[in-house]
């Protein structure tokens, strides 16, 4: 999902809820579990890094790494249930994103300008919730970087890779020094996350496009709901 059009912690989340881990420890390990394939997405476009909206891809990086590590922290002194009550409004959030973000992209982008502070404000706040939860967080990068002054969504596609990187990997390293990953559920989902990043790029150029975002969006809808039921049921 993650290789063709995004929301794979809508798959990999309630997978390891189903397997018994309580909801801030799955979110957790799906956070390190998905890491190896959002690093191997950054290289790949670390030809076409650039500064982004004046500013140099290092210090949006730093902004990104220190939002991401207050992020996970967040996430850490959430007490488990609290999480369970508040995790289906952060999969609504990424279910809105992953409907509107690229629409709504395009519509504010010939209507709004945004300059240099508001962008370290914006990305320090999306940096906190890719750490906390970060679902549907790239698509919010995505729109909030098409707000840039003669800036197209497109040109800035491999920094908002790499920033997604940087915060998952800020996020991977607090959870796993504070014990909150579950190593057994963990490697065999990091392996196929690889493995699945890897056929779903080849599979990606063979299936139609509606075809793909229309099954991401049912499952991350199915996820939505499911959750929901689950909390307040």
């Amino acid at each position: 999902m993650n290789a063709l059009a995004g929301g794979g912690t809508f798959a990999t989340l309630p997978a390891l809820i189903a397997l018994g881990l309580p909801a801030n420890v799955a979110n957790a390990t799906s956070n390190v579990a998905l890491l190896p394939g959002a690093a191997a997405s950054a290289a790949e476009y670390r030809d076409e890094l650039e500064p982004v909206g004046g500013m140099s891809v290092r210090m949006l990086a730093a902004i990104t790494f220190v939002g991401g590590l207050v992020g996970s922290v967040l996430l850490v002194l959430t007490p488990s249930r609290a999480f369970d009550f508040i995790i289906p409004w952060l999969l609504f959030v990424g279910l809105i994103a992953m409907l509107f973000g690229q629409r709504a992209s395009a519509w504010l982008h010939e209507r709004v300008i945004i300059g240099r502070p508001t962008l370290v404000t914006a990305q320090s706040l999306l940096a906190i919730y890719g750490g906390y939860f970060g679902g549907g967080v790239g698509l919010m990068m995505t729109a909030t970087y098409g707000l840039l002054a003669g800036a197209h969504p497109r040109s800035l596609f491999a920094a908002r890779t790499l920033m997604l990187a940087i915060a998952n990997l800020a996020a991977a390293m607090v959870f796993a020094s504070v014990g909150l990953v579950r190593w057994a559920a963990c490697v065999p989902m990091l392996v196929g996350a690889i493995l699945g990043g890897w056929l779903g790029a080849k599979l990606g150029k063979r299936l139609p496009l509606g075809l793909v975002r229309a099954w991401t969006l049912a499952v991350t809808a199915a996820t939505t709901l499911v959750f929901f039921v689950r909390a307040y049921g």
